[in-house]
This record gives structure tokens, C-alpha cells and sequence, in this order.
């Protein structure tokens, strides 16, 4: 089974993370564009569904073995590349030119919650699964753009809290804070609830991407602007002897 792949559904594309935990690394970046761009291409989608076929996640997150093995073997230029790749993957969400809405069908952790929240709209299971940021116990740090496009989708205050102290919210709590437009009874009601509100789409492709454009400008500017300030690789920081910043910081 392929990492990812999609299937049409008249005017919405499924698209679907087949990687159990579906961990982020460089490996699940490329299947995840190269998917998108089939889809993209394709003038007859109105709207794109991401959903998880896995029956308890949806979406893990960063890839923190992979990401660790490669700070121990001191390759952060495959870091850097890997966070810029992982970038492009967020940006298609926020940017494609038909509205892309999130089936949460399990937990939606860290970069797992971010990728949802880089979607137009949501949707979760109400009967098991949470959405939280763990990066705080990990060491992981936030950049300028998730900070951003985060706060366009739930009060400022619930980010901080949620940021700050790692806690799990469920799809009622969410929906209470409008973070997603629907709690659903389980998996298959919250993938039949996200396709069905997909299909009220039919928007000119041209327009929408114009309104994304400027919309989200402001996310945009600082995820090319302000990101690489910490996801670049710096090789003079390496020969100086300074750990370079990246988004991961050791835990003390």
C-alpha cells in the first residue's frame, strides 16, 4: 500500500495517509506532494478530503527517530532540507486552489495537528482520539508560519494554553472553540461528514487561490521570510562547536 494516495469521488479527491502513525520524514514528504500534485491536476476537483486509513491516528506528527538518528550522525543539512520539504507539504494545504478539509479519524499530534490546522476546515471523531502539541516535552520548537496559521483557526489564548502545557482536547472541546465544524460519532461518519461538506464546493479555482493569496499572506511572508532563521543549516555554526537552532532545542 502506498504511503499515500487518493481516490476521486465525483468532485472530491480522498486523500489519504496510509503509514500507520504517518509519521512526518522526508520519505513521507514526498509521497504526500507527489499525491497532491495528481490531484491538482486533475481540473475536475473542487475540494480535497485528508483523512488516515489507520483506525487510531491520523497523524503523529514529526518522525522524532529519524530526526534524532540524524542529529546524533551530526547530518543537519538533512534536517534543514527534510523542514523545508515539510514546509511545502503545509503550504499546499494552506494554498491549494480548492478548499482542503481535514477527517480527523485519530489523534492529530504536534506536526500532526499542525497539518489539520493548515487546512480550511475540520472535522474529528468524537468517540476516541485527541489533538494536542506534545513539542513542549519533547523539545520541539514552533515556527513564525505554524504560529500563525494556528491562530487563524482557534482563539489565541486556547493556542497558549495548548502550546504551553501539552494538554489533549477532544473533538467537543474543539467544537466548542470552533476549531472544526463537526465532531462526528466515529471514523466513518467523520470521513462520510468531510466528503459530504466537500461536495457543496464548486468554486473557480482562480478565484479562491487569489483570496488564499491574500488572506494568508500574512502566513506565507513569515514561512519564507522568517522560517529559515530556524531551519537553516548553518555550517559555521557546526565548525564553531554551537548546536545549530533549528526547531528542536535540548530539554533541560
Amino acid at each position: 500500500m502506498a504511503i499515500v494516495e487518493w481516490q476521486k469521488d465525483g468532485t472530491v479527491a480522498i486523500m489519504t495517509m496510509n503509514n500507520g502513525e504517518n509519521r512526518h520524514n522526508p520519505e513521507w514528504c514526498e509521497a504526500m506532494l507527489s499525491t497532491y500534485e495528481e490531484i491538482i491536476a486533475d481540473n475536475e476537483i473542487k475540494a480535497i478530503v485528508l483523512t488516515s486509513s489507520d483506525p487510531k491516528n491520523f497523524c503523529l506528527g514529526v518522525d522524532v527517530e529519524w530526526v534524532f538518528k540524524k542529529q546524533q550522525e551530526g547530518d543537519f543539512e538533512a534536517i534543514s532540507k527534510w523542514l523545508y520539504r515539510n514546509n511545502e507539504v503545509f503550504y499546499s494545504m494552506l494554498m491549494a486552489p480548492v478548499p482542503t478539509i481535514a477527517a480527523i479519524t485519530g489523534h492529530a499530534f504536534g506536526n500532526g495537528a499542525m497539518l489539520a490546522g493548515a487546512c480550511d476546515f475540520r472535522f474529528m471523531r468524537a468517540d476516541r482520539g485527541f489533538f494536542c502539541f506534545p513539542e513542549v516535552d519533547l523539545g520541539i520548537q514552533f515556527t513564525p508560519s505554524m504560529i500563525e496559521w494556528m491562530k487563524r483557526i482557534m482563539p489565541y489564548h486556547l493556542f497558549v494554553k495548548m502550546k504551553f502545557s501539552g494538554a489533549r482536547m477532544t473533538a467537543a472541546e474543539l467544537e466548542k472553540h470552533n476549531v472544526i465544524i463537526k465532531a462526528c460519532e466515529n471514523a466513518e461518519k467523520t470521513l462520510e461528514e468531510a466528503v459530504a461538506f466537500a461536495r457543496t464546493f464548486n468554486k473557480s479555482r482562480t478565484t479562491l487561490l487569489e483570496m488564499k493569496r491574500r488572506t494568508y499572506k500574512h502566513i506565507i511572508d513569515k514561512m519564507i521570510n522568517e522560517d529559515p532563521e530556524y531551519i537553516d543549516y548553518k555550517p559555521e555554526a557546526v565548525q564553531e562547536g554551537k548546536s545549530p537552532v533549528f526547531m528542536f532545542t535540548p530539554l533541560t
